[in-house]
Parts: C-alpha cells; sequence; structure tokens
C-alpha cells in the first residue's frame, strides 16, 4: 500500500472506516491511518461489511486475485463458477450440487476462505456486470438489470447504490462523454490485465492454431465466434498498453458475464508473473528465456469441449495438419452463423459430434472413436470440462476413453481447466527445446509454474516446433 504497487490490485483490498470505501491497493488517495484501515480477500467481502468502492481508483476493475486460478481446491473452483455467472443461472443450490457439497457447507467455506457467501459474490458479480453495460451502451435499465442478473428493477438500483455510491443515472452520465461509437448491440470493454503482459506472445499462439470458420487473427487482434448458455456471439480481443480492448456482440446480454470471464481464461489475465518469472528464474535453464518473454502466459480456452476437441485431433500431427482437419469439421458439423467476415460457424456441439460416423471422421479409426466417445461423454453431462472441475477428476475420465493418453490429458488440464504446473515431457516441440538448451532437467524444480516452464520452452523454437504427442505419452 505505501509503495502503491499495482501489481497487487486484485489481491487484497482495503477499507477504511473514516470514509466507508474499500480501494485496490494502489489507489492514488493520501494512505489512511492504520487504526482506519481493514484489509478483505474480495471486494463481495467489503461490500458485506458496508464499505463501497472508491471512485478513484475503481478497485471492482482491478485483475482477478491469481490464487483461486492455480488452486484447485473447492472454494477455488467455487470463485471461478460464480464469476462465470453459475449462481444467476443455477442458484446457489445448482452451485453447492455442480461441487457435490451442501449449500451450508459451501457457504461455510467460502466465508472462511474467501470473506463471504456465494450470494455475496454473485451480488458483487452482478454489480460489476451492470457498471459495465451502463458505461458501455445506452439500453434501457430494465434490459441492463436483466443482462446482468439482477432479479427486479429495484434490487439492481439498490446494490448499485450501496456497492458504487450512486444511481444508475449516475453512472451512466459521465460515461456518455467517454464512450466512441459502436455499432448496435456491440459491448466494448477494456479488460484489466496484471503486468507484465506479453500480448504479442498469445496472439503468435492463437493464430498458429485458429480454426477457418470459428477465429481468426489480424491486424492485431484476436476474432472468435462464442456459444455460451442463452445464445451465440462474437468477441474481438486486442491486447493494448495496459490492458485488453474487448468487443462483444452478444445474442443474450444475460451472457455477459460468462462471456467476460472466458475471455479472461482465454488470455490468462489473472496471472501473477512476478511470481512466476521470480520462480522460474532461479533455474539457470529457464532464466534466459524468462528474461526473453516477459509477462507469458498460459492460453486458456473459452470453451472446455472444444479445446478437448482440438487435442484429440492434434495428437501426433503437425498443428498445420490439425487446423486443415479441425476446420473440416467445423464445417461439416459447425452451426453456420450470418456471416460476419472470416467467421462463419460455431465450433461442433457435443451432441453433432457424438452422432457422427467414424468412417466420416478425417483422421484414424481409433482416434474418431476416441472423439465421439468424448463427445458422448460431454453430451450426457458425464465429463464436464469447465472451470468447476478439478484436473485430476479430469485426467482419470480423459485417459479412461481408448485412444485418449497422458499427453491429450494433460494439454487439455493445462489449456480448458487452468491448472498451472503441468509439464508434457512427451510432447515433441519440449524434447526439441530441452535438447537445444542442453537437457534433461528436473522440471520439478519448475512447480508449480511449469506450464509456464512449457510456454517458454513452446516459444524459445520461435514457431518450428509440431507440438504433437510422441507416441508413447499419446497412447
Amino acid at each position: 500500500m505505501q509503495s502503491r504497487d499495482p501489481r497487487y490490485d486484485g489481491f487484497f483490498f482495503v477499507a477504511v472506516t473514516s470514509t466507508g470505501v474499500y480501494c485496490r491497493p494502489s489507489c492514488p488517495a493520501r494512505l489512511p491511518r492504520r487504526r482506519n484501515v481493514r484489509l478483505f480477500r474480495s471486494a463481495a467481502a467489503a461490500q458485506e461489511e458496508g464499505f463501497r468502492a472508491c471512485k478513484r481508483c475503481d478497485p471492482d476493475a482491478a485483475p482477478g486475485a491469481p490464487a483461486w486460478n492455480r488452486r484447485a481446491d473447492v472454494a477455488a473452483r467455487a470463485v471461478r463458477l460464480i464469476a462465470e455467472g453459475a449462481v444467476d443461472r443455477h442458484g446457489v443450490s445448482g452451485l453447492a450440487a455442480r461441487l457435490h457439497f451442501s449449500e451450508r457447507q459451501l457457504h461455510r467455506i467460502l466465508v472462511s476462505e474467501v470473506g463471504a457467501g456465494p450470494v455475496a459474490l454473485a451480488r458483487a458479480q452482478r454489480a460489476q456486470s451492470a457498471r459495465a453495460l451502463i458505461e458501455t451502451t445506452d439500453l434501457p435499465f430494465g434490459q441492463v438489470a436483466l443482462g446482468a442478473g439482477f432479479g427486479s428493477v429495484r434490487q439492481f438500483n439498490e446494490t448499485l447504490r450501496a456497492v458504487y455510491g450512486r444511481t444508475p443515472t449516475e453512472l451512466r452520465r459521465p460515461a456518455r462523454h467517454r464512450r466512441r461509437a459502436a455499432g448496435a448491440g456491440t459491448i466494448r470493454l477494456r479488460l484489466p490485465v496484471r503486468e507484465p503482459f506479453d500480448g504479442d506472445s498469445l496472439l503468435a499462439f492463437l493464430a498458429g492454431r485458429a480454426v477457418a470458420g470459428v477465429e481468426v487473427v489480424a491486424g492485431g487482434a484476436y476474432r472468435r465466434v462464442l456459444m455460451l448458455d442463452h445464445g451465440g456471439g462474437t468477441v474481438t480481443l486486442r491486447p493494448t498498453s495496459g490492458g485488453v480492448s474487448c468487443e462483444l456482440r452478444l445474442g443474450d446480454l444475460r451472457d455477459l458475464t460468462a462471456a467476460v470471464a472466458r475471455c479472461r481464461r482465454l488470455l490468462d489475465l489473472d496471472a501473477d508473473p512476478a511470481a512466476v518469472a521470480g520462480h522460474l528464474s532461479e533455474d539457470p535453464l529457464l532464466a534466459p528465456l524468462v528474461r526473453r518473454r516477459p509477462g507469458l502466459r498460459v492460453p486458456g480456452c473459452v470453451d472446455g469441449f472444444e479445446l478437448a476437441v482440438r487435442a484429440v485431433v492434434g495428437q501426433q500431427v503437425s498443428v498445420a495438419g490439425a487446423r486443415t482437419v479441425l476446420g473440416r469439421l467445423v464445417a461439416e458439423y459447425g452451426e453456420p452463423i450470418p456471416e460476419q467476415g472470416f467467421l462463419t460457424h460455431r465450433f461442433p456441439a457435443p451432441d453433432a459430434l457424438a452422432a457422427a460416423e467414424p468412417a466420416r471422421l478425417p483422421f484414424p479409426r481409433t482416434r474418431a472413436r476416441a472423439l465421439i466417445e468424448l463427445a458422448r461423454l460431454a453430451h450426457a453431462g458425464e465429463l464436464r470440462l469447465d472451470t468447476g472441475t478439478e484436473p485430476a477428476e479430469a485426467r482419470a475420465l480423459l485417459t479412461a476413453i481408448p485412444g485418449i493418453g497422458p499427453w491429450t490429458a494433460d494439454y487439455v488440464a493445462m489449456r480448458a481447466l487452468g491448472d498451472p504446473d503441468v509439464f508434457l515431457p512427451g510432447d515433441v516441440g519440449i524434447r526439441d527445446a530441452l535438447a537445444r538448451l542442453g537437457g534433461p532437467v528436473d522440471d520439478a524444480r519448475w512447480r508449480p509454474w511449469r506450464s509456464y516452464a512449457v510456454m517458454h520452452l513452446w516459444r524459445s523454437l520461435d514457431g518450428e516446433h509440431t507440438l504433437r504427442a510422441s507416441a508413447r505419452s499419446s497412447g
């Protein structure tokens, strides 16, 4: 707080009893007296105690706490699911059932770990979504309330007054002067990021794997089709100074919370680059790579099933070969959308691939059967690859499918589930990178950030590796 270090924004929140506001650690306001300070682990916890958000530092716009991304316990999985709007869609009972806990147990765990229960966390999330819609669109407040997940306009008004100390009209008034012209139905946001942030490497990674019809990288931006709970949409993401520009077009505003959360996960925006770099730099082999690419992220995904399909198709083939096959799958089994430039289809849904004939799929029969079984399990709800899934459970379910081996399961855990500690020793690119650097090495020294070590090793090849698994590791 004394150094106003922005790297710690989102790690904790500072409430000041003399003013009744809560701030991020880097707030430029005068430092309060220590006796007037209370520290909270979440904005929701501060709101529960009656504090409102600071108007100067806008603490709700800080990057998320990285702990909830790297942990796999029930509290972390619950926080991630709530951030995607799980309480709004399924209620607290549905969230608890998803995590195999009672409502009372889940509430007790979250209060202990986060300082607020699921209802309070969801309320804070709704307030954030509502503010984004108020400040970036001209939608009537009734539609904003519905899109943000509120049950009524009255609840919407009361929550915004309590959290921000302003009415919806007061929030919108200054935003009108800042807002740039946007197309009808477009929501334009700025996604905060914890610096340093290597956006160029993210774009390069996504560009090399872009599937025709679903996504494209051009002009320094990544565009893709989204499939969300209430409908479809598209997003354009462009790394900029101090954050990421995000333009969303959604078929249903109720999907805003989930869409933003998935975009943040795709770009790994809530990572702690200082902690990762500090640890990996202790290894002489990795230190030069870390210095070369500060702020390197592990790309995530916007849909776990889609990522699993990509991983299965990519077994033992080149990236270019996998892109070709995936493009054929999209054209054959993906749902067409009103054409938007290069975006023409949604990625195939589980039910569409589950009904496919193995002989019609453009790859070996064993892999075709594995893909169909993966789709069947996903369609039946027996396999969920989202932020609420424990990585060890997902690995066990995936490797139980004939034709899916440890490389594929680990790759899914790294990118779909956000596991920060995955190493892929059977990957051809990893072996090539280690050979050039003078390996082999003891990868245990890189724990708990081995996924970031994998990205540094891949990037050290400057795009030369083929990202394919060896026969032994892919099964």
